[in-house]
């Protein structure tokens, strides 16, 4: 199964961010990644939450600021 990121929302400092993501199957979903500058790999998973499936991209954005403590602060 492939996702689709529909918004990727950064912390502050850019090195951490929540992707919002649609599956083949219609359900919602949203992961955090981390970037570590001195790594030239990019974004990876930090594996917490991708598993978990929502109705809609609302419903998945909303349990994620209830999740993400730094997400609370971004737009």
């Amino acid at each position: 199964m492939s996702n689709k990121v529909l918004r990727s929302l950064q912390n502050r400092t850019g090195d951490l961010c929540v992707d919002l993501f649609v599956r083949d199957n219609g359900t919602f979903g949203y992961e955090e990644c981390r970037q570590d500058p001195e790594d030239p790999r990019g974004w990876f998973s930090l594996h917490r939450y991708a598993q978990q499936a929502f109705e809609t991209e609302e419903s998945a954005l909303v349990h994620a600021r209830s999740t993400v403590a730094w997400l609370r602060d971004v737009e």
